[in-house]
């Protein structure tokens, strides 16, 4: 899958978000200072350019939507973080990931669930 930059990054979340939006919709969901019109166009050009957006036509106006799912996405990015920091090492990845994040108690038995819970379907 193809990266997308920071910027195409940060547009997607707020498509990902709204499932479908208009382009003033788009910059409705920018905080201040909102970018130019054009640099929105410019990288929505590039995101369909890449097959992560799509866009259905009404009149004059461009209604997008993503055509990537967020979690296919990140998904894709963490396996590529694993492989290329962690040696490919799942557990090696999750012991960083444990001591360097400085969860709390809480947060650590939560993920243990989570753990033991996928444990559980891959034996059955």
């Amino acid at each position: 899958m193809i990266q997308l930059s920071n910027a195409e990054e940060q547009l997607m979340e707020h498509l990902w978000k709204l499932e479908k939006a208009f382009m003033k919709d788009l910059l409705e969901a920018y905080p201040e200072p909102k970018p130019a019109t054009t640099t929105v166009a410019t990288l929505l050009k590039r995101m369909i350019d890449k097959k992560f957006v799509a866009y259905n036509e009404f009149g004059n106006s461009r209604e997008y939507y993503p055509v990537v799912k967020k979690t296919d996405y990140f998904a894709k990015h963490v396996k590529g973080l694993i492989s290329n920091f962690f040696n490919n090492s799942a557990s090696q990845f999750a012991s960083f990931f444990t001591t360097e994040t400085n969860l709390s108690s809480s947060e650590l038995e939560d993920l243990k669930k989570i753990i033991d819970s996928e444990i559980q379907k891959k034996k059955k």
